[in-house]
């Protein structure tokens, strides 16, 4: 269940990372709640999950992988530009995440 919760914090993390973005600093109403929402109840479910997944490693997940999607987000909805070093880092912040996931004896399998 703390796999489930994780990838549901991350979804929330990225909603209110675009939110915050569509808020245009903060000043439009219906997307900043969306941000302060979101984010509530993405560090809600990322403290359920630290019951059972170390600090470092479950942060490690959470913002990498949203890290990820938001920078998809920013290049298919917001239109921003990734070369080819921003795909690159990219690249490896997921290998990193599938290397802790697969050969770590951290994560709780």
């Amino acid at each position: 269940m703390h796999w489930l919760y994780l990838g549901v914090a991350i979804l929330f993390e990225t909603i209110g990372t675009t939110a915050l973005k569509a808020s245009d600093g903060m000043t439009r109403a219906w997307p900043a709640l969306i941000v302060v929402v979101a984010y509530a109840l993405s560090f809600w479910l990322l403290a359920l999950v630290l019951r059972v997944i170390p600090v470092g490693v479950a942060y490690a997940i959470w913002s990498g992988l949203g890290i990820c999607l938001i920078a998809a987000i920013g290049w298919m909805v917001f239109g921003q530009r990734l070369d080819g070093p921003a795909v690159a880092g990219l690249g490896l912040i997921i290998a990193g995440i599938v290397v802790i996931n697969v050969f770590s004896g951290s994560v709780g399998h």
